[in-house]
Order: structure tokens, then C-alpha cells, then sequence
């Protein structure tokens, strides 16, 4: 019995560490068929079972702590001049070095960036982003609840903060383990960093096409202009491909689901007080205009993008002062002057009628 049931007592440990690195289902599942067998064959103590699922939850818990003690510092974040190098994936699955930070020639600093753009993406992906501290626990209880149901991770709650760190310290992989990292980075980089330099990372690394990260690359793409010359149509548009600008919310696969979502996020800002009446009419009558766009889409997909840094990440040490243009500048190059934006500060949201704090009720 020793040896046969000893084989059998491997399978649930095995198969609850093998569900943190893949999926919820495959633990779940892996655990199920170990107890079943263990129920086949029986004359398996409880204390012993217990004791088993109670070593295995400890050995991962210290797996977790370690893992936390060894996340990346964020404090080098604060600093605006501060490069990094993340890895990013094109339409082909492949993986490529991107910069984040001034040497990007895309980057646009935060006063360069819209109010309508910022307050775009706050209110369609994080109503409660001046509230929270990282993470939003009524957020997180809905979606476990709705993942239960589902029986998978359909539903991750992510705040602006969570995805900020997801896009610049974590893999795309869909776990238990990645998501507990995600909360704690989040966390770590609301005491570190304002809101307004959370929101301006988040802008700056977003995916919006193919290999078209960021809102400075979105907007040229897309439009053939500047970050800071984007009119509230066209910041509604962007955010609303955020979900899934492969399909989706891909502009040229389903058009009409974009300006669906987009008409829900002029409305937020309308009710809001971002906009007034007279700029909610203006925009909501506005069509984006994108045609001809489909063949630089499709000649993107077809043409790999090259690329002179190592695919490997690195972060690297903040440039010197009078090699990066300064904030007040613009680094795309348009001589517009910064447009009033949200408050940069970690304390409390903006609240003048043009710049409302956002409120989910």
C-alpha cells in the first residue's frame, strides 16, 4: 500500500504547483483527478491529506514571499528622465526590445499628454484611480466571483496601476502567481510615484496596433499627428481600443464596435464635466478619420519591424541631463503650448468643473 498510495498522495502537490505556473482550470482539474484517485483507492488517513495540502500551501507561500522579495525597485520610476528596456510582442508572437522613457522618440511627457486623453482612459479603465491605492478590492471580489463562475481568469480587475506594472516588470501569462506580484507592484509604485506619473507611463506603453506601443506612436499612426494635437474623438478612440486592439477593438476589423465604445466614453466625460455640451456634440458628430489605413496595417504585419538593441530586458541607468529634452518640451517636435491636465500629484484628484475628480457611483 505504501509505495502504490505514495504515488498517488505526489499527484495533488504536483498538480497544485503545476496550476500556479500554467492556470486556474489545469489546477483545478489536477487536483480533482488526485482525489478522485485517492477516493478509489482509499485507506488514506485525513490527517495525512490534510498535512499534505498544508505543506504544499506553505512551500508555495514561501515560493510567493521569495518571489516578492525579488520583484524589481520602483522608486527608479520617479525619476522622469529614468530608461528602461521591456520586452514586447508583435502580431507574429515574437519578442522585441522596446524603451520606455525620454530616449523613446515617441515617449510624450505628461504635460503633453491631453486632459481629454488622460480622463478618457481613467474613466473607461479605472473610475475609482484616484481612490485606490494600487488595487481596487470591490473590483477584485466581483471578478473572482465571475472567474468562479467561469471556471477561468476571464475577468482580471486591473487597475491603470496593476496594468502599468504588468506592462513594465510581468509576462502576459494568465496565474495566480503573476496576479499576486501584479497587486504588490501596484501597491509598491502608489507609495512611490504620483498619479499623474502612473497615468503617463500607463499612456506611454500601452499596445494600440500593431507594434504601435504607446499614445505617441498611436496618434501618429492612426491619425498622422501629434499626442498633444489629438481632439477628444480621437483620444475617445484610442482608449477605446485599449481592451483589445488586436481583434477586439481592432479599428479595421470591427469599426463599429470602437466608435460604439468610444460614444460611452464621451458620454463619461460629458457627465463628468470633462467636456461641455457644446465639445460632447462636436465630437460625438466627428467620424475618425482612418481610411487607407488597412494597407499600412496589414504591410506592418507583413514586414517584422527591426530592431538594433538585444532582445534581452535591461534596465538602464537614467540619461544625462543634457542629452534628454526637458518636460516642458515637446517631444514630437509641435511648438503647441502644454494644455491644462489633471492634476500630477498622488494626494487628491483634480476638482475645478474642468477637471473633475472621477466617481464610480
Amino acid at each position: 500500500m505504501s509505495s502504490h498510495t505514495g504515488s498517488n498522495l505526489g499527484l495533488p502537490m504536483a498538480a497544485l504547483f503545476l496550476g500556479t505556473g500554467k492556470s486556474a482550470k489545469k489546477c483545478f482539474c489536477g487536483i480533482s483527478i488526485s482525489c478522485y484517485k485517492w477516493l478509489h483507492y482509499g485507506n488514506v488517513p485525513m490527517k495525512r491529506i490534510i498535512l499534505y495540502i498544508a505543506l504544499a500551501v506553505a512551500c508555495y507561500l514561501i515560493y510567493i514571499a521569495l518571489s516578492l522579495a525579488m520583484m524589481p525597485p520602483v522608486s527608479d520610476l520617479a525619476n522622469r528622465k529614468f530608461t528602461m528596456t521591456i520586452q514586447v510582442k508583435d502580431w507574429h508572437g515574437d519578442y522585441h526590445p522596446y524603451v520606455i522613457g525620454p530616449k523613446n522618440r515617441y515617449w510624450v511627457p505628461s504635460n503633453r499628454i491631453p486632459p481629454e486623453m488622460k480622463w478618457a482612459v481613467i474613466l473607461a479603465e479605472d473610475s475609482n484611480f484616484y481612490k485606490h491605492e494600487g488595487f481596487d478590492v470591490k473590483a477584485i471580489k466581483n471578478a473572482i466571483k465571475y472567474d468562479l463562475e467561469k471556471k477561468s481568469f476571464a475577468r482580471g480587475a486591473s487597475t491603470i496601476t496593476q496594468q502599468t506594472a504588468k506592462n513594465l516588470y510581468l509576462s502576459r501569462e494568465k496565474t495566480l502567481t503573476r496576479k499576486v506580484k501584479e497587486i504588490y507592484l501596484a501597491w509598491r509604485m502608489e507609495q512611490e510615484l504620483t498619479k499623474g506619473r502612473i497615468v503617463e507611463l500607463y499612456l506611454n506603453a500601452v499596445e494600440l496596433g500593431p507594434m504601435v506601443y504607446g499614445i505617441g506612436h498611436g496618434s501618429r499612426y492612426y491619425f498622422g499627428k501629434s499626442a498633444s494635437a489629438l481632439n477628444p474623438r480621437e483620444c475617445a478612440f484610442l482608449a477605446a481600443m485599449l481592451p483589445g486592439p488586436r481583434l477586439a477593438y481592432n479599428p479595421y476589423k470591427n469599426l463599429g464596435r470602437v466608435l460604439k465604445r468610444s460614444d460611452m466614453i464621451l458620454r463619461l466625460m460629458r457627465q463628468k464635466g470633462v467636456l461641455s455640451e457644446d465639445e460632447y456634440r462636436v465630437a460625438l458628430a466627428e467620424q475618425p478619420n482612418i481610411a487607407g489605413m488597412q494597407r499600412k496595417v496589414d504591410k506592418s504585419i507583413s514586414a517584422p519591424p527591426v530592431f538594433t538593441s538585444p532582445s534581452s530586458a535591461s534596465r538602464e541607468i537614467p540619461a544625462n541631463p543634457d542629452d534628454v529634452q526637458q518636460d516642458n518640451t515637446n517631444n514630437e517636435g509641435n511648438k503647441e503650448p502644454a494644455a491644462e491636465q489633471p492634476q500630477d500629484s498622488g494626494a487628491a484628484p483634480p476638482t475645478s468643473p474642468a477637471e473633475p475628480a472621477p466617481d464610480n457611483k
